[in-house]
């Protein structure tokens, strides 16, 4: 069930009073939504004010994203394509592929740009890639790889964009973005779908809609229209980065002990 939405008048600042969507795991624990300029506050919060390391957020988004893919599959997939940008979102994919690889799992990361492109915190888990049995593929032949390695893995994993996106994809990763949509058996995407708006759920493109999504930290306020199975990953951002980044903590209870959580939409 959709929240209300009438009369809202900015959600893109997170400062609209309008209703939000509500989310409750399946323990009946409500968990409150944010939006991409709020979860961007948490995230400067968390790195500026309280010094918690991008690199060890990224870390736990990929190691909740590769627990996320056996309940998408259903096991451990055995082969498995990660489609990977080169910000914070394609940097938790390729910690994913990693973790993946080394559980078995025959994976083909494919970057939407040279891998030369990559830096700080992506870079590095680029370069702890190369020490697993996975394979890297960039450049200018990305995408017709991407055709064909898609069409044959038991899972996609969508890590292209995350709730940056304010506009249409656009180039490389509009490319794989399609992709993924129309080649995939299974398909797992990170945080937000590449191609949705987190705040509005808006996708005025080219979008992947798969059959999951594991949103990291909060769910995003526009993620109650996307289409699959949503999960919630812990991060572990402290409650005095809420705090301090002026946004509601999640309720302790929530993740009940465990990293990675079932979410359904409720009302407002």
């Amino acid at each position: 069930m959709t929240a209300d939405r009438s009369g809202a008048v900015d959600r893109r600042g997170g400062t609209s009073d309008a209703p939000r969507p509500v989310f409750e795991t399946t323990r009946g624990v409500r968990v409150p939504s944010i939006t991409a300029a709020e979860m961007r506050a948490v995230d400067r919060a968390a790195v500026d004010d309280v010094g918690l390391p991008l690199l060890s957020m990224m870390e736990n988004a990929g190691r909740n994203l590769a627990k996320a893919s056996r309940a998408v599959v259903g096991g451990l997939p055995q082969d498995a394509a990660v489609l990977a940008g080169g910000g914070g979102n394609g940097g938790g994919g390729l910690a994913a592929a990693r973790h993946l690889a080394n559980h078995g799992t025959d994976v083909t990361v494919v970057l939407d740009r040279d891998r030369d492109a990559l830096e700080g915190a992506p870079a590095s888990q680029a370069a702890a890639l190369d020490a697993t049995s996975a394979t890297l593929v960039h450049g200018d032949g990305a995408v017709h790889d991407a055709v064909d390695v898609v069409l044959d893995v038991d899972l996609a994993i969508d890590a292209l964009v995350g709730y940056g996106l304010t506009d249409e994809l656009d180039g490389t990763a509009a490319d794989l973005a399609q992709v993924v949509d129309q080649g995939s058996k299974r398909s797992l995407s990170l945080d937000v779908p590449s191609g949705f708006d987190a705040t509005t759920g808006d996708a005025p493109g080219r979008a992947v809609h798969p059959d999951a999504t594991l949103t990291l930290a909060l769910p995003k306020t526009g993620l109650d229209g996307v289409p699959g199975d949503l999960l919630l990953g812990d991060i572990g951002i402290p409650d005095g980065v809420y705090e301090r980044a002026d946004v509601p903590a999640p309720d302790p209870s929530v993740f009940g002990g465990q990293y990675v959580v079932a979410l359904a939409v409720v009302d407002a």
